[in-house]
């Protein structure tokens, strides 16, 4: 059992925690309806909030779902803006908690760490290591399982109050991802096993972190028990690095079976190491021990969405700000591979300019 925490719950629904998780929850926000209508009545909904808290009277409202291609096709599943500070009041408290117990590589939602530190550690072990072995879960989001993630929060998180919040956030989340599940029989299954809650809506704060709770076991045993020295995990997709191919098949099987008893399943057709001087896939990049370049599929998308950008702004839907935003922001990613050419052949073609009124488009 873990450490106890006597004043976690107080902390959580204290009044300067729920303030300080609504300037983080409507951070960039603050002109969407919904959080605009929050802060309008700010005091009155916070000390309604935290009164529901203390009272054990909360509960989750209904998520709001629509399709993203980014480019691949995933259902996101966004909480009501009140929801949402609840999940960042939850995070100020057990983020630092299980901060201590991550690994050093895992590189996703945590501060300080990143897409960007994930591919530099990358190269860092191209020029290291012979052999690399990428690995990738099945419908990572839709798999996760209830049962088995409260079991593992329950290990550290022994204020039942605390729990009970995690119990009712996590189940506010089944049924969500039920279509973008294809069921998976497991050798001890039985067929009341379908009926298993499971899934975590892409969206949450909360389902981003408790995605790494959820591996945190995986990542340790990777590292304690298999004692692989180069290893990363960014979400579900994970490297091993090693300069014996034949240690890294093995891994394989002994990785796919611990997922097995996370009722996970990888991707088996990727998963097959491969010499480090031919490169690795890795976070939309294709990576080489001196060089990176951006995947096709992203340079594809990146294409049809920025010009989709320059028609919104002609039409007037966008301003110049948010239009610089997003290019900078493409920019910064892109940046950090050898994409110059790339990034001019892409942008130099096009034209930010208001259509002219009464033009006829």
């Amino acid at each position: 059992m873990g450490k106890t925490y006597n004043h976690l719950w107080l902390k959580l629904v204290s009044s300067s925690n729920l303030f300080a998780a609504f300037e983080k929850a409507a951070r960039g926000k603050r002109s969407h309806p919904s959080v605009a209508a929050f802060e309008y009545r700010l005091e009155e909904n916070i000390f309604d909030l935290r009164d529901e808290l203390r009272q054990g009277a909360y509960q989750p409202r209904g998520y709001t779902s629509f399709y993203i291609h980014d480019p691949k096709h995933r259902l996101i599943s966004a909480a009501p803006f009140r929801d949402r500070v609840v999940h960042h009041a939850l995070n100020n408290l057990l983020e630092p908690i299980y901060e201590r117990k991550f690994i050093y590589d895992s590189y996703a939602n945590r501060k300080g760490k990143g897409t960007h530190r994930a591919l530099d550690r990358c190269t860092t072990y191209l020029r290291r290591f012979q052999y690399v072995l990428p690995m990738d879960v099945r419908q990572f989001f839709p798999s996760i399982d209830h049962a088995i993630l409260l079991n593992t929060l329950s290990k550290t998180i022994i204020d039942e109050r605390v729990m009970d919040l995690c119990r009712r956030i996590v189940n506010s989340g089944d049924g969500v991802l039920h279509e973008e599940y294809q069921m998976i029989y497991f050798p001890s299954d039985d067929l009341f096993d379908i009926n298993r809650p499971r899934g975590l809506p892409i969206g949450n704060l909360t389902s981003q972190f408790w995605a790494n709770v959820y591996l945190n076991p995986l990542d340790h045993f990777i590292k304690r028990q298999l004692k692989c020295r180069g290893y990363i995990r960014y979400v579900d997709d994970m490297l091993l690095f090693a300069d014996n191919k034949a240690q890294l098949h093995e891994w394989q099987k002994q990785v796919t079976d611990f997922l097995a008893g996370l009722r996970l399943t990888i991707h088996t057709n990727s998963a097959q190491p491969r010499p480090t001087r031919i490169g690795v896939p890795f976070l939309g990049f294709q990576m080489f021990h001196n060089y990176r370049r951006l995947k096709r599929r992203k340079a594809v998308h990146a294409r049809r969405r920025l010009k989709a950008l320059a028609a919104r702004y002609r039409d007037g839907e966008i301003d110049e700000k948010r239009v610089q935003a997003s290019i900078n922001a493409w920019i910064a990613h892109a940046e950090h591979g050898d994409t110059w050419g790339l990034r001019s052949n892409i942008l130099s073609p096009l034209i930010f300019r208001r259509a002219a009124r009464g033009a006829i488009i």
